[in-house]
């Protein structure tokens, strides 16, 4: 007898039938705990991968498509394909004349062709019209401010960059304030536009642009060196023949002109 006036035998069979119900509650439970804590498939690692914020340490970013800069082996090297638009792409020149702007016009003349305006602030020298013209620029699609402050000419670009008909701003400084770099960044995110920096390689402090390169020229070529951009790792130096490629184009954008009036007079 137990001490509750049972005899093992009686106790004993509701107290297994109470521990087997009492087990089988908790897997119940167990069972309906785990279901809800169990977490949803897991993406694959390729789709993981393929997310376009995320880039292997030796790959370019994938971002929004650039302007092409009109020389495949350098858009092969940037993110995008080109120059990033919406953002500040630095240009470091090793000195005066080796072909830094240069570098830009094939892009500047697509913006005009396209009705943009090509806005040039604060310039070393004041760009000679028959030389860009011949690069393809339209003329009347661009903008030439003279200011006599530094902080004036990023007023002037701000303003420039913030205007949705503006494909590009072309800038001339040394020194500019990482306030003002923000500044200029903001403006350029809200309307897609392009800003070019153009500065001395004597300068290269911290920057939010998301291109920064270095141009110098050696053997008759112009050497880009690509500083920063966005993704991981940065490739060789890139040896442009910038007069060839301009020669070849002016060969392309002639044959128009020249086959046309043949192909009329021989109809």
């Amino acid at each position: 007898m137990s001490a509750l006036g049972l005899s093992s035998h009686e106790s004993a069979v509701p107290l297994q039938g109470l521990a087997h119900e009492s087990f089988a509650h908790v897997n119940l439970s167990a069972r309906a705990v785990r279901s809800r804590l169990s977490p949803t498939p897991s993406p694959s690692l390729d789709a993981v991968l393929n997310h376009p914020a995320i880039w292997r340490g030796t790959e370019c970013a994938r971002v929004a498509p650039g302007i092409s800069t009109g020389f495949a082996e350098l858009d092969a090297h940037l993110p995008g394909g080109g120059w990033p638009t919406g953002a500040i792409t630095e240009i470091y020149a090793e000195r005066s004349g080796v072909g830094e702007l240069q570098l830009t016009l094939p892009a500047a003349a697509r913006l005009t062709q396209a009705a943009r305006w090509l806005t040039v602030v604060a310039p070393l020298h004041v760009p000679y019209a028959p030389a860009l013209a011949a690069h393809g620029v339209r003329l009347e699609r661009l903008l030439l401010v003279e200011t006599r402050t530094a902080e004036d000419n990023v007023w002037a670009c701000e303003q420039a960059l913030r205007a949705s008909c503006c494909g590009a701003v072309l800038l001339w400084q040394e020194h500019i304030h990482e306030r003002a770099l923000r500044r200029l960044q903001l403006a350029a995110e809200s309307a897609s536009t392009s800003l070019f920096l153009f500065r001395s390689a004597r300068v290269a402090p911290a920057s939010p642009a998301a291109l920064r390169l270095h141009v110098s020229r050696a053997e008759g070529r112009t050497i880009v060196r690509i500083l920063k951009r966005r993704g991981g790792g940065l490739p060789p130096p890139i040896a442009l023949d910038l007069h060839g490629a301009f020669a070849r184009r002016s060969r392309t954008a002639r044959q128009p002109q020249i086959l046309e009036p043949l192909l009329a007079a021989l109809q």
